[in-house]
């Protein structure tokens, strides 16, 4: 299993390929505001774990492997973004939130929370329902 610093380059990895077709080390550099040096030390990793193949100069590309965990890690951040957006967080906290989160929580977690957003989705009215209970929350603490 990748460590989370692993997750978060297979992450952008995978988003990069998926964007513009390719992912250079510059490119993965910029997006994780990470020294080329660094990218390079973390790649060869990623090569030598089999989550991708690395050539110096010449690029990289993601293994079977490397696609699956990426896929799944895009997923998992998309999936937590939009839970926090159901559950109300403030938009220009999110992306720092799910960074915070996202590493610590199972796999069975996630699906779990998967099966919320859902539950949320199938039905409106129940986020509805769920602003409501909010607000009432907030008029308590603001009359205390």
């Amino acid at each position: 299993m990748p460590t989370p610093s692993m997750e978060d380059y297979l992450e952008r990895i995978y988003q990069l390929i998926d964007e513009k077709g390719y992912a250079r080390v510059s490119d993965i550099a910029e997006a994780l505001a990470v020294h080329p040096s660094s990218v390079t030390k973390m790649v060869q990793k990623l090569d030598a774990n089999d989550y991708l193949v690395y050539e110096k100069y010449r690029g990289l590309v993601l293994t079977s492997k490397g696609r699956k965990i990426g896929k799944r890690l895009v997923y998992r951040h998309e999936l937590l973004e939009e839970f926090m957006r159901i559950i109300g967080v403030d938009e220009s906290r999110i992306y720092k939130d799910v960074e915070g989160i996202e590493h610590h929580l199972s796999w069975e977690a996630i699906d779990r929370v998967g099966d919320l957003v859902q539950y949320f989705e199938e039905e409106p009215e129940r986020v509805e329902a769920l602003r409501k209970v909010q607000e009432k929350n907030e008029e308590a603490v603001k009359d205390n």
